[in-house]
Parts: C-alpha cells; structure tokens; sequence
C-alpha cells in the first residue's frame, strides 16, 4: 500500500511540475511578446523583407502586424547553421513566411517548434525500402524536412523561392507540418475549432482520395496536377502541399478545388487569392 501511495505521490509531484514548466514557458512568451509588440525590426531586416514580392502585396495593417510576429519568432527559435553562417536575410525570410502562416491565427507561433536546422544545398539521403522481401537502397535529395520541433530548410532553394515566387516554398511546406504536428499527429489537420472538424476532414479526404486514384492509375489527372503526385504520398504531404498552394497559386487553387480553397481559407483567415493572385505566373496548371 505504502509503494502505490508513493508512486501516486510521485506521478502529482510530476504532474505539478510539468504544469508549473508549463505555467511558466507561457508567462515568458507573454513578457517576449509584450516587449518585442514596441521593437521596431532592424534595419538590416526590414531591407531584406523588402525585396520578398508576398510582403509587397499585405496591405499596411498586415505588413505592420506580422514584423512583432516576425521578431517573436527569431527571438524563440534557435537558427542554426550547418556549413552556412546564419545571416538577417535567412531569418528574416524563414520568420516572414512562417509568420505569414499563422499571422491572422490568434495565439499561434508554433510553440513545439524549437530548432530550424538550415542547410547551403539540397541534401541527400539514403533511404532503404522493402518490397517482397527484397531490400532497396536509393538516394533522395530533400529541400525541407520536419520532425515537430525542429525544421530541416535548405537555404539555395528556400532563397529562390522566396524572391521569385512560384509553385513551391519550402519553407511554408515545412512549417504546415509544425502546424500539423501541434495536435500530436501528422495526418493533415492541424488543431481546428470543433464545428470545423467535420467540413474539413470531409473535403480533404475527398480531394485526398480523388488525387491518390490519379497517381495511382496515372492518367487523365486534369486538375489534379495541380496538386501534383508527391502531395499523393499521405494525408501529412498533402496538407502541406495544399498549403504551398494556397499562399502561391491561389487563384488556380480557388478556380479548380474551390471547397478546398475555402476550408484553407477559413483556416489561415486570409483570402490569398486577392492578397497574392498577381503572383501567378500562368492560368492553368
């Protein structure tokens, strides 16, 4: 009896620990973020947010709401370098988008994401698969990887997106699955209200299913390439890759999947195709 009385002593003590840690990472982000609301970005930063085309085109209230965004999130997460120097034109592109993410989600700055590993070039990797027994080894390049707390961005690639807008952003890619993370599972719905729940898992599943038979029998995939087959992989790719969409096709998104465009819409709480439209640089996938 005096054993089970201790351990259940112990699981409180734990319980109450975990709970003041937790009480207290929220007071520091709330005395971060009440100073970093009245701290203008550095010069450096604001050059280099200058020449991103997606800040150009936030109206004033936006462009002013996401720089304390911006510093919250260089002054939380640790940048670190592997064979590159960390520099104000990387973090300051990495925090625009992420922040750009999550600008109008109210209390939202990816609290489980702790490290952004950034890399020069694309890395490649091995990677082993089985299929009847037989063991295969191939060689994969990454943009971006993400395990939760912490991103893997490959700058050569993040830069140019980021500076000449088109189909991918690695690093909106990467940080839609922190998004996804933040409820414990990577399965394309991030934390969402309750009476959202059901809309959005019917349309993504819909649309999921729809595109994973194109990639499968490959042929007629009509709209659906616009997505692409890499979003095919699992529910996890394609939120992601939906996401991208979202912030870099907008207006191909929304002419061809609108029930997906408007689920992303009611969840980022902004209409991208009227805020970034002008960036397309076709009409059709």
């Amino acid at each position: 009896m005096n054993y089970y009385l201790a351990l259940l002593g112990l699981i409180l003590l734990l319980l109450l620990l975990y709970a003041l840690f937790a009480l207290w990472r929220r007071w520091r982000r709330r005395r971060l973020w009440r100073r970093l609301e009245k701290t203008p970005l550095s010069e450096a930063m604001r050059r280099h947010l200058e020449t991103i085309p997606h800040y150009h085109l936030l109206p004033p209230e936006m462009k002013e709401a996401i720089q304390p965004k911006m510093l919250y999130f260089v002054q939380d997460k640790e940048f670190r370098g592997i064979g590159i120097t960390i520099t104000d034109e990387i973090r300051t592109v990495i925090a625009f988008y992420a922040c750009l993410l999550v600008l109008k989600i109210p209390d939202e700055c990816f609290g489980i994401l702790r490290t952004i590993l950034i890399y020069p070039s694309e890395i490649v990797t091995k990677q082993v698969e089985e299929a009847g027994g037989i063991h295969r080894e191939e060689e994969t390049i990454l943009e971006g990887q993400s395990s939760g707390d912490t991103v893997v961005i490959v700058w050569h690639d993040a830069r140019h997106q980021a500076l000449h807008p088109g189909h991918q952003n690695v690093i909106l890619h990467e940080l839609a699955h922190v998004l996804d993370f933040e409820d414990g599972a990577a399965d394309g719905t991030p934390p969402l209200p309750l009476s959202r729940y059901s809309s959005w898992s019917s349309v993504l599943y819909r649309r999921y299913r729809a595109l994973r038979e194109k990639s499968q029998t490959n042929r007629d995939w009509g709209s659906y390439r616009l997505l692409g087959e890499y979003a095919a992989t699992n529910e996890a790719e394609f939120f992601a890759v939906a996401t991208e969409l979202f912030f870099t096709r907008p207006r191909s998104m929304r002419r061809h999947f609108r029930d997906l465009y408007d689920e992303f819409k009611s969840f980022y709480r902004l209409d991208t195709a009227d805020l970034f439209g002008e960036l397309e640089h076709s009409k059709e996938p």
